[in-house]
Formats: C-alpha cells, sequence, structure tokens
C-alpha cells in the first residue's frame, strides 16, 4: 500500500472511529483482531491515534499478556505437550527465558497490540504474565503500580482504567475477549477463589528464578454470555471499515459484570 492510499485509508477509520463516539482525550482499553480488515496494524493504529487527539491528549492502552510464561496455562501447556517424561519436563522449564518488559512479545493478542507495544513513547505494566502497553499522555499512570500479585484486579492498569472512566474499544472481536470482565472477578465476591500461579522473572541481581503466588483464579468461561446481557446501547455494534466495532464504558461493562456474576455464577461453596 503507498503512502497515499494508507493516509486515505486512515482518514476513513479515522472517520469511522469519531461516528461511533471517539473522542480527543478519550482513553481507550483496545480489543483487535487484524482478520479480514484489510490492512495491516499500522494504519488501524494512526487512525485511532488521530481519533483520540494525539499523544498529548487521548491514550491507547491494550493487553499484552504473556500467558506461555506460566505452569497453568493452555499456553504453557501446549508448548509443553512434546517435553514427554519427567527429565524432558524439568529441561524444558529450565529453558523457559524470564519475562522482560522491553523485550518479551505478547501472546496472542494480535497485531495490534505488538504495534502498540513495540511504538516509540509505550509504557509497559511490568506484571510478568498479564501487563499492559500505554500511549500517550497518561500512559505512565497508568501502567504504573501493576503489583506482581494482581493479574487483573484493583492493583492493575485494569483497575486504573476504572478509574479514569475509559472506555473499551473491541474491533472484530467477541465479549469473550473482553478483559475488562476480570476486573469483576476480583469484585462480586468478599473473598473470591484464587490458586497459586508460578511464572519466570529475573530478580533485582538480574539472576533467572520462579515467582510464585495466589491470586483470583481467572475464569473467561462465561465472558459471551456477560456480554450478550449488556444494555443494548453497550452491545451495540457500528461499521469500521470492514468490520465491526463496540464502545462502551469500562464502568458500565464492570458492574454490569459484577451485578451478572453476583446473580448467575455459581456461590463459592459450588465452584
Amino acid at each position: 500500500m503507498d503512502e497515499r492510499a494508507r493516509a486515505a485509508l486512515e482518514s476513513e477509520l479515522r472517520d469511522d472511529l469519531v461516528a461511533m463516539g471517539v473522542k480527543e482525550g478519550d482513553t481507550l482499553l483496545v480489543h483487535a483482531s487484524m482478520s479480514g480488515l484489510g490492512h495491516g496494524p499500522r494504519v488501524l493504529g494512526q487512525a485511532l491515534r488521530s481519533a483520540v487527539g494525539g499523544s498529548l491528549k487521548g491514550t491507547l492502552v491494550v493487553p499484552v499478556f504473556t500467558a506461555e510464561n506460566s505452569l497453568t496455562s493452555t499456553a504453557h501447556l501446549r508448548r509443553a505437550r512434546n517435553a514427554r517424561g519427567s527429565a524432558a519436563y524439568r529441561d524444558f522449564k529450565r529453558r523457559m527465558p524470564p519475562f522482560d518488559p522491553d523485550l518479551t512479545r505478547s501472546q496472542g493478542m494480535g497485531r495490534l497490540a505488538e504495534w502498540v507495544r513495540t511504538s516509540e513513547g509505550t509504557v509497559r505494566s511490568t506484571h510478568p504474565q498479564t501487563s499492559f502497553a500505554a500511549w500517550g499522555c497518561r500512559a505512565l499512570e497508568l501502567m504504573e503500580g501493576h503489583e506482581p500479585d494482581c493479574h487483573l484486579g484493583e492493583k492493575s492498569p485494569l483497575g486504573a482504567l476504572y478509574r479514569a472512566d475509559a472506555r473499551v474499544l473491541m474491533i472484530n472481536v467477541g465479549f469473550d475477549v473482553c478483559t475488562a470482565f476480570h476486573l469483576a472477578e476480583y469484585r462480586y465476591l468478599s473473598n473470591p477463589p484464587k490458586k497459586v500461579y508460578s511464572c519466570v522473572v529475573r530478580d533485582g541481581s538480574g539472576r533467572r528464578g520462579w515467582f510464585h503466588y495466589p491470586d483470583v483464579d481467572l475464569d473467561d468461561s462465561d465472558f459471551e454470555a456477560v456480554g450478550a446481557d449488556l444494555p443494548e446501547e453497550m452491545r451495540k455494534g457500528w461499521q469500521l471499515g470492514r468490520r465491526t466495532a463496540r464502545l462502551f464504558s469500562i464502568k458500565g461493562a464492570v458492574d454490569h459484570a459484577v451485578d451478572w456474576m453476583t446473580e448467575k455464577r455459581p456461590c463459592l461453596t459450588e465452584r
């Protein structure tokens, strides 16, 4: 795609974003699949930057999780499948690279997320499994303070985005990947069920080691149902280029998910 065609497409996408309600000064948590959009992440990313008013006015946030850096995730289990036998698996674990916020690629988060993560001026939170990346005027404010024992709760960028009254923009994806709903898992019970997570990190001296910590037992299996029950104005689909997008308040989504989970998830004694 030549520069003239790219600029024209960026302008069209920006107009679509403005039509659906994206404004200068917005803080957006973006989930996007580039499949079938007909262009690369740079075009969409530049359109998003323009729609929020550039780095002096707006902020873009994307999840850049590293699920393979875990002993419990399905992504890790898929990678370890060929390490048959205890000795082979021990060797596989020994060779797992430690998380590096500056270098470790996101896994399964999509091409737009990687484009944002690697863009100049982007700030990444430091959680070794569920980090976020942010570009724009509130990037540092939203990414700092991501505690290593808090995946997606109050001490994570999700909590900061909720307090900042950010909005969620979902492009060509379903509610099953709506990260905001995870914050509700920390809220709908006073003492939500937990499990122990393990990942590879470097300590203050740069030495590789394992970090084990308890945190909420996350479960996204009912997120599609949570999203399907959102108020109609939050589920409304807008045309964005060749695909559909949704834009809604993160506070509205999380508060709805808390109510939904309180009513419809099994009680703690049944889990």
